[in-house]
């Protein structure tokens, strides 16, 4: 039990997202700022990230997922925790209208934001589209 109640002690970002009902974009995008993160801090000792704690919350909040896709590489929600589940698993498994939002947030920010760096725009409508359907 010890371990989980200090479990975010070393981080914060995980704590906020965590205590997302009470936390603001502003709070958020302030800690990612203010903190010197490599790739490696952003796995706590269960193996998740950010965003596998915001998605295994009931309610995620579509504000702090935006601040962390905005701050992160998209990379990172292709890891995978201890129990082998990728942050997105977990929003699928708590499965409301609320998170349908927020999966297409999360699919047309990873896979438009490729296709805008490598410069196919003219692509990135005809994918804008194709997640929409997926999702309607």
């Amino acid at each position: 039990i010890t371990g989980l109640t200090s479990r975010f002690d070393d981080f914060p970002v995980h704590k906020l997202c965590y205590h997302h009902s009470s936390t603001t974009a502003q709070e958020l995008r302030l800690c990612i700022e203010n903190r010197e993160e490599v790739e490696e801090s952003l796995v706590d000792e269960f193996g998740m990230t950010p965003f596998h704690v915001l998605f295994s919350t009931a309610e995620p909040i579509g504000e702090l997922l935006k601040v962390l896709l905005d701050k992160y590489p998209y990379h990172v929600l292709g890891w995978k925790d201890a129990n082998g589940k990728l942050a997105m698993d977990y929003l699928v498994i708590n499965w409301t209208q609320n998170n349908k939002k927020l999966l297409q947030m999360t699919l047309q920010s990873c896979m438009l934001s490729r296709l805008e760096r490598w410069g196919a725009t003219s692509w990135m409508d005809d994918m804008q589209s194709k997640i929409q359907a997926i999702l309607a």
